[in-house]
């Protein structure tokens, strides 16, 4: 019998291309849903008898509407999860089915495990943050440095290229929830604020190039501290690739730390704008890359460094791949421990790197002697 998978928000920026995904590497019927009809049953029809599309607004669902989809897991790829409750999860669960979403939202994460005792006693998984942060971030370092004795700083970057970086309003007010306010981070050993998109960073990225990044507000700031212990720094960066679009929304968020902007969320379609405008300049070229230094399991100073190059405007498939993943998961019994958590220390890298054969993307570790941490020069100066 082939199995459904319910996709929330499967006409956006990410839920329509892990629509993609589904249909195109697996054996699963999709059930796309989402708050305009016409829009879910349209590209439902793009994919013939395996696809169904269904009007679904979160702020409504009941379990019994989740029902009477007959799918076995909920995809939440709607976004954007700043501020956002956990209906859709509760429903879920209470339909007795598995959930999961793409949330890279920094508290949406963070309060997930108070779903457990829910989620345990209906025998379901419920995870969150299937996504690049913090599903694969979390299995990069965990592959990294494994059997260390001690890690030193963390710190992880992400950077789009501009033609192919995508452009939803719910994409665009996730970074104007944070941008010139107080981002709660861990640097020089302890706990501090620094203000969200802060001093920009000129750095370099393995097969991109220099790029500027920013500090970024996401789930890992909380978790890579909690789960590795790092005794310096947990840094995580984003950037835009057209310099006069990062130090846009720098100062923006500059002018808005000193107060001399309202909340920027309402901007957010002037952003759009703007970006629509310049979305031919630039390249289809995107990264990501980890880094972390410390000490190895002989007692050696190390630096280990993995990186990730999307050819070909890929690179916005990469937040769906690691959900794809837990989804297969699922669906073969691999994955069956009961319970509401962030999706960290759930799937190994090699099970979310397979999920990259479809695209043009290519990845690398490289290792090397460290003397010291890695410098976090522009958070410290912040």
């Amino acid at each position: 019998m082939v199995r459904t998978v319910l996709v929330v928000g499967g006409t956006g920026a990410f839920g329509g291309r892990l629509v993609d995904g589904l249909i195109k590497t697996s054996d699963f019927n999709v059930a796309i849903a989402g708050r305009d009809l016409a829009r879910a049953t349209t590209k439902a029809a793009a994919y013939g008898a395996r696809a169904s599309g269904l009007r679904l607004d979160v702020a409504t669902v009941t379990p019994e509407m989740l029902a009477a989809t007959g799918a076995f897991v909920v995809v939440d790829a709607a976004g954007p999860f700043q501020g956002a409750v956990y209906r859709l999860a509760r429903a879920a669960i209470a339909a007795g089915m598995h959930y999961v979403d793409l949330a890279d939202a920094r508290d949406f994460v963070a309060g997930f495990g108070a779903l457990d005792v829910e989620a345990r006693v209906a025998g379901v998984v419920a995870l969150s943050g299937a996504s690049s942060t913090p599903a694969l971030s979390h299995a990069v370092l965990d592959r990294l440095t494994a059997g260390w004795q001690r890690i030193d700083t963390i710190e992880i970057a992400i950077s789009p290229g501009n033609r192919s970086s995508p452009r939803g309003l719910s994409v665009i007010r996730a970074i104007l929830t944070y941008a010139g306010k107080p981002v709660r981070v861990f640097v020089d050993g302890a706990w501090t604020a620094r203000p969200g998109w802060g001093r920009p960073l000129r750095r370099t990225m393995p097969g991109l190039g220099p790029r500027w990044l920013s500090l970024c507000e996401t789930p890992d700031l909380d978790l890579v501290p909690a789960r590795f212990s790092p005794r310096t720094a947990a840094v995580f960066r984003a950037g835009l690739e057209l310099s006069v679009m990062h130090w846009g929304l720098y100062l923006f968020g500059l002018l808005r730390g000193k107060r001399l902007l309202p909340p920027l969320q309402p901007f957010a379609r002037f952003f759009q704008w703007c970006a629509e405008r310049l979305k031919s300049l630039g390249s289809d070229r995107g990264g990501m890359v980890v880094e972390a230094a410390g000490t190895d399991a002989a007692g050696n100073p190390i630096h280990a460094v993995w990186s990730l190059v999307a050819e070909a405007g890929d690179g916005p498939a990469i937040p769906t791949l690691p959900a794809l993943a837990v989804v297969r998961a699922l669906a073969d019994g691999s994955l069956s421990q009961s319970g509401a958590r962030p999706c960290v220390g759930v799937l190994n890298l090699e099970a979310i790197e397979r999920e990259f054969a479809p695209y043009r993307i290519t990845t690398q570790i490289t290792t090397s002697a460290a003397d010291a941490a890695l410098p976090i020069p522009a958070i410290a100066r912040d």
